[in-house]
């Protein structure tokens, strides 16, 4: 069965993907590293820098080994880190030793174990592009989050323009395809990314996700020329009940 079989219902989704990071947690700070040309770690301090988390509480989704949480920490914020596999928490806590610490925990970003409004800040790097459901995962981001909190989210973008995206998913298939292949000899591992960006809706349509659940001040800031994008959006006052 192809990848876009496999992913096209929400619990597919959910089960490829679990299984996916599951797979290639160990190899997964190697791959960010080789797909954006060594840029990863200078767009997820990019995303640090909007965060501006001195002296805040916040909350790093789909933190992966930990990256954005340490950053964050490092700037000063009271951090909790949370992945769906056991493996890329492992994997961040290991680090604890070598860097400001943070807290990490499995938990799913559909359902977080979190009261309403408990974080000044929430992050997310690759995250929303992998949930099953994408309007829950917004709404579990407007819940968490504190009324004059943000939310920000580093991921690819699926480019309006047909040529453009056309070019940009063939390169992802074949960078994809042959990483896949030499890591684990399964070129379908990495071709899970461009497979998942034919049904995302692109940074727009991530932007009026997030209206709609009620965050204003929504923008997506471009980043490779809008292969990539940082979303930011803010959560009003009034809200606060």
């Amino acid at each position: 069965m192809s990848i876009h079989h496999r992913i096209a219902t929400p619990a597919g989704k959910q089960r490829y993907v679990r299984t996916l990071f599951a797979t290639i947690a160990d190899r997964y700070d190697l791959i960010t590293v080789v797909l954006s040309y060594g840029q990863d770690r200078r767009w997820k301090r990019r995303l640090v820098d909007l965060a501006a988390p001195d002296r805040t509480r916040a909350l790093d989704l789909a933190t992966g080994t930990g990256d954005i949480a340490f950053g964050l920490a490092a700037a000063g914020a009271d951090v909790i880190g949370l992945d769906v596999t056991l493996r890329m928490i492992q994997l961040a806590q290991a680090k604890i030793p070598k860097r400001k610490a943070a807290r990490f925990l499995v938990g799913d970003m559909l359902a977080l174990p979190f009261p309403d409004r408990s974080f000044d800040v929430v992050t997310i790097g690759y995250g929303l592009r992998n949930v099953p459901d994408l309007d829950t995962a917004v709404e579990e981001l407007f819940r968490v989050v504190k009324p004059g909190g943000r939310v920000l989210s580093l991921d690819f973008n699926r480019p309006a323009n047909r040529g453009v995206r056309m070019v940009y998913l063939a390169y992802l298939t074949l960078v994809g395809s042959s990483l896949g292949w030499l890591l684990h000899r399964d070129p379908d591992t990495y071709r899970y990314i461009p497979a998942s960006l034919r049904t995302y809706p692109g940074a727009a349509g991530v932007a009026d996700r997030l209206k709609r659940q009620g965050f204003v001040r929504v923008v997506h800031h471009p980043i490779l020329g809008g292969l990539m994008s940082i979303h930011e959006a803010h959560k009003e006052s009034r809200h606060g009940e």
